[in-house]
């Protein structure tokens, strides 16, 4: 075998690459591939914001490759038509694919793989590119998933994870007709990107890591809801994309010892265990991992002005705002904002979810939507009426109100704790009063709960 292809999906590096490894141990000539995948346009999941993330990722992924002697080869059309006509273009006897657990990746997996079969080629598929551990490699007896995450917690910290592959020096790519590198527009986005964006790409990536391992990793532990603080590693936009490994993250922070690495490794664990959940329950997408027979209000305007920041909560609309401004958000904001949205307005969590997918850069099916079951009461979580109290979480986790202010300009007239309650300040401010009183939220939402 001479040649064989290595399919970019969601693994847009050099290090620690299972799938580019593989494919380059497997033949002397490699196809470094990408598809800007028209299916994936088709199923709504192209936003402006991933769009241009995506851009910078592969023009640096571009020049990773270039800088060891290949290129990135870039088709536009379907998945397994394009990577099928590579194939035969270069009589490549191989296709090499990171392994994923939503619902479009594994029927794409399925195309491929009856598609080179029939031309009498093979697809192998890699299943610790884009997760420290397989979905599944872990579960309890007589299941095929852990719905528990502390007991997954033990087992996946017990199992020792591959080795971290260095990135290839050497690169020989065959001749083969290579579309140019696509901006956001030919990656399918339409509409206005957030202002804020950070900037994709393995390099971008490394570096934030480096910054990260000096000067934040040791105090994770203590500081990682500090919301005014922004101590957490911002690193969730490059693992969604594959820009770092989630091998290497566990590998490194591994090495250090204390409570901040040990809680960035827990973080790691929740993520595979979303994944596997989901590869285990794919409808859990869009459907109740565990229905409790909710009946959501249908009130448009108070939905609305959550996705504004309107909803004259502060800390919420600060959440709210630094989402639309930057395509992030902090994780304590997201469980907050999704906990107004589906506890204090009972509107269902899927309009929050689709909201968020359609802003993050980090937007990922598997962490999104059951980390939006989790706090809808929904999903795995054994505690479906926990309600975070927006003023209540304030206290705890902006208690002089600097990300407030920082995300709610018209409130910056108003000092310390004051402005989680502008209802109360002396002065006028441009501000929106309640759309809803607390505890009568609450009670509503309990009532509702008990049918």
């Amino acid at each position: 075998m001479n040649v064989s292809v290595a399919l970019f999906t969601a693994d847009l590096r050099v290090h620690d690459n299972p799938v580019l490894r593989a494919a380059l141990d497997g033949a002397p000539r490699v196809v470094p591939l990408f598809v800007v995948d028209s299916g994936i346009r088709a199923a709504g999941f192209v936003s402006p914001n991933r769009a241009a993330f995506l851009a910078d990722c592969l023009a640096d992924l571009d020049g990773a490759l270039r800088a060891r002697g290949g290129r990135l080869v870039v088709r536009h059309g379907d998945v397994v038509a394009e990577t099928c006509r590579v194939a035969a273009e270069t009589a490549a006897g191989t296709v090499h694919l990171a392994a994923g657990v939503s619902g479009y990746a594994t029927t794409r997996e399925r195309g491929l793989r009856a598609a080179l079969a029939a031309d009498r080629r093979e697809l192998r598929v890699h299943d610790t590119s884009l997760t420290t551990l397989p979905a599944g490699a872990v579960a309890p007896a007589g299941r095929d998933h852990y719905a528990v995450f502390t007991p997954y917690l033990r087992r996946w910290l017990a199992a020792e994870p591959r080795p971290v592959l260095a990135a290839p020096r050497v690169l020989r790519v065959p001749r083969v007709r290579s579309e140019r590198l696509p901006d956001a527009a030919r990656l399918g986005a339409t509409g206005e990107r957030s202002p804020r964006l950070p900037t994709g790409g393995e390099d971008p990536a490394r570096r934030r890591l480096r910054g990260w391992e000096r000067g934040g990793l040791d105090g994770y532990a203590d500081r990682h809801d500090d919301l005014a603080g922004d101590a957490t590693s911002r690193l969730s936009p490059y693992l969604h994309f594959g820009c770092l490994s989630a091998t290497e993250l566990r590998h490194r922070a591994g090495r250090r010892a204390g409570p901040g690495a040990a809680a960035f490794v827990r973080q790691l664990a929740w993520r595979d265990f979303h994944h596997q959940v989901l590869a285990a329950r794919p409808d859990a997408a869009w459907h109740d991992y565990r229905p409790r027979g909710d009946r959501w209000r249908r009130d448009e305007a108070a939905v609305e002005a959550w996705r504004a920041g309107r909803t004259g909560y502060p800390l919420v609309d600060a959440a709210m705002r630094q989402l639309r401004e930057e395509g992030w958000m902090h994780n304590r904001a997201r469980l907050i904002a999704a906990s107004f949205l589906t506890k204090t307005l009972y509107e269902d969590w899927r309009i929050g979810a689709r909201h968020f997918l359609a802003l993050l850069v980090d937007g990922d099916v598997a962490n999104n939507q059951l980390n939006w079951q989790w706090v809808a009461g929904t999903g795995t979580d054994t505690r479906p009426n926990r309600v975070l109290n927006p003023l209540t979480q304030a206290r705890r986790f902006d208690p002089r109100g600097e990300y407030v202010r920082r995300w709610v300009p018209e409130l910056a007239g108003l000092a310390g704790p004051s402005a989680h309650r502008p209802w109360r300040a002396a002065a006028d401010v441009d501000y929106p009063p309640p759309i809803v009183e607390l505890t009568a939220a609450a009670e509503r939402f309990h009532a509702a709960r008990r049918g």
